[in-house]
């Protein structure tokens, strides 16, 4: 093998065109690649961190979900408080209603069972001084009328 001009020339354009691409075209494509290779780990920790986030988003959730699940559990509670102290207080109002219409019922036969006797007691002094007035033929006199009615009146 020979070493000719061609060889030669061939030798010197390699050589030119290797630094000309180290020159001007390497530290482009470098420089690209070591920005898209940042960008990437900026996304994978982004990745990472959103991750993380929403583990601690979801921990958050749990635990505003079991605090509402209690609140709820306790707003339950007192309105069954609540319900079962109304029903309390029903019942209450209900026997104090009994009692006050069961003392007023009482009231009004007591008055009625004494207006009652009133008036038998006036028919008996009226039948009883009829009976003596027939059997004595006579009538009495007013004020001794009144005493047999006073005396009968607390006989009955």
């Amino acid at each position: 093998m020979d070493i000719n001009m061609t060889l030669i020339g061939q030798t010197i354009a390699m050589i030119v065109f290797v630094w000309f691409c180290m020159k001007f075209i390497w530290p482009p494509i470098l420089h690209a690649l070591e920005e898209r290779q940042q960008q990437i780990e900026e996304g994978l920790a982004a990745a990472d961190k959103s991750q993380e986030k929403l583990v601690e988003a979801q921990a958050k959730a749990d635990e505003i979900v079991a605090e509402a699940r209690h609140q709820a559990t306790g707003i339950l509670d007192q309105a069954h408080a609540r319900a079962n102290e109304i029903v309390a207080e029903g019942k209450d109002a209900g026997v104090k209603e009994r009692e006050r219409q069961l003392t007023a019922a009482k009231t009004e036969i007591e008055a009625e069972t004494n207006k009652a006797r009133e008036e038998l007691r006036g028919q008996v002094s009226a039948i009883a001084i009829a009976s003596a007035e027939k059997i004595l033929k006579r009538e009495i006199d007013g004020k001794a009328h009144d005493d047999i009615l006073g005396k009968l009146a607390q006989e009955i």
